[in-house]
């Protein structure tokens, strides 16, 4: 049943409108993989040489000393990039299929997933290296194992943090306070990172504790999704008691006002589209992130982190258009919907939280005013160029979104293909080669006022821009209903 289930995975990557769009997502996969497994082979044999021949210390306690932060990093990745397949299995719902194969199915390939075995590509040389340099064979297995385990602790974890709330907040509330009592040198967490998985190696018994927390966190997640595996429960919306939700003064702005108040409600209610806000909120402290490691005092970098604090939203949730409303895309096609107002909507909604953005980013300025007017120059250009370009390119994105399922924007599978990745170069590339150049021949403020006069610019003909991409929606409008469909 598993082998035929696979089968017809295959067969409908292959019969895909997307195919192409698949097959180049399919094949960028593989050369990032490729690249992640000769950083982790990699990094096994540096961390070691370096920590035994220049730091002098032996290489297991470096490790076991860093291992916490990795892991955290490694569930923070998970939260954003890896989702249950749900979205494969929803038809094999409706057939003479036991659920339980289902489950075990979906499992399975959670379970296999490259954010599991992927760690072996660093763990197998690092313990071949403590073999070869003689520390205890059983020493080496237990940790081996131990450590292994942990990794499938943050698997089921991000299952479960996907699925319930309550799971979320415990797992933030338990990372801020073990980081306060760092901050605070309550706890130094080095240390107990150190002793408790070091302790896999050296006692004998500990490194069933982790292989026991899997194992509990495998079944408690096997009953859970078991117990919300049906079409009208856990793999459709929530249903509450139903009530009109409706911003006055929107109503004044007529059909462009009304999709607002429709896009407005998408985020009250949909999972995904809240995902979308939080990714933001999440982008606004991406300058802190890249201050911590002082990388933030090239001017060049400022501009990078401006486009990308003061436009969060605008990426995350602009190149899903019409993606958010795959569900009755098609429907709404057979109306006599204006293109124009809805494109609009979506535009002014995204641009209104660039906006915001940009107030909220007055912290940086406590950092440096200099910081700050960069990143208000970027916003700008956001509001005017990048703005158009983001919904330009989600008339090619026509993966659907299932709004029940928090939005892994960076893991879709469609999220990328051949002309997204051309709209790129003006989004990143091209802004930061205008500041280059004008601020190696004219200074800092020039490359700064560059930047802002190119996006007021395109903010000023946004209406002859509009045409332009109105087109393109139309012309794509066709293979989009099919594709929704076919992910129906």
């Amino acid at each position: 049943m598993y082998f035929r289930l696979l089968q017809l995975e295959l067969k409908n990557f292959i019969r895909n409108p997307q195919f192409g769009a698949n097959l180049f997502f399919k094949i960028m996969s593989l050369f990032a993989l490729a690249n992640f497994a000769v950083i982790f082979v990699g990094a096994a044999f540096f961390i070691f040489f370096i920590a035994q021949n220049k730091l002098h210390v032996d290489p297991l306690v470096l490790v076991s000393k860093y291992l916490v932060y990795y892991l955290v990093f490694d569930l923070a990745v998970r939260y954003f990039m890896q989702q249950l397949p749900t979205q494969n299995i929803k038809p094999f719902l409706t057939q003479n299929i036991s659920k339980k194969k289902l489950v075990n199915y979906t499992l399975l390939k959670v379970i296999t997933n490259f954010f599991n075995w992927g760690n072996l590509l660093f763990l197998i040389p690092f313990a071949g290296l403590m073999l070869f340099n003689h520390y205890n064979v059983l020493g080496v297995l237990m940790w081996f194992l131990g450590v292994f385990a942990m990794f499938y602790v943050n698997n089921f974890i991000n299952i479960l943090i996907n699925g319930k709330d309550n799971w979320l907040y415990g797992t933030v509330a338990f990372f801020v306070v073990f980081w306060i009592l760092d901050k605070y040198e309550i706890i130094e967490l080095s240390k107990l990172s150190e002793l408790v998985f070091y302790s896999f190696y050296n006692v004998i018994g500990v490194f069933v504790i982790p292989i026991l927390i899997a194992l509990f966190l495998a079944y408690y997640t096997y009953k859970y999704i078991l117990k919300n595996f049906y079409l009208d429960k856990g793999l459709e919306l929530k249903k509450a008691e139903g009530k009109t939700e409706n911003i006055e003064f929107l109503n004044k702005y007529g059909v462009l006002g009304a999709f607002l108040n429709n896009d407005i409600r998408l985020i009250k209610r949909s999972k995904a589209a809240q995902s979308a806000v939080i990714g933001s909120v999440m982008f606004l402290f991406y300058g802190l992130l890249i201050y911590s490691t002082k990388t933030y005092e090239t001017d060049f970098m400022k501009m990078f982190l401006g486009i990308f604090v003061t436009g969060g939203f605008l990426f995350i949730f602009g190149q899903r258009v019409p993606a958010w409303d795959s569900s009755y895309y098609p429907l709404m096609m057979t109306q006599k919907v204006p293109y124009r107002q809805y494109l609009e909507a979506k535009w002014w909604l995204v641009n209104l939280a660039t906006i915001l953005c940009m107030i909220l980013a007055i912290g940086y300025a406590f950092i440096s005013w200099d910081l700050y007017f960069t990143f208000l120059a970027a916003g700008v250009y956001n509001l005017g160029i990048n703005s158009h370009l983001t919904l330009l390119s989600g008339a090619y994105n026509k993966n659907p979104v299932d709004l029940n399922t928090r939005a892994k924007s960076m893991g879709e599978k469609n999220q990328f293909n051949a002309k997204n990745l051309l709209l790129t170069i003006p989004k990143l590339l091209f802004p930061m080669a205008i500041f280059a150049v004008m601020k190696y021949f004219f200074g800092m403020f020039a490359a700064m006022f560059t930047i802002a006069v190119v996006g007021a610019i395109g903010f000023a003909f946004r209406a002859k821009i509009f045409d332009f991409i109105v087109k393109i929606y139309i012309k794509e409008k066709y293979s989009a209903i099919a594709s929704f469909k076919k992910n129906d």
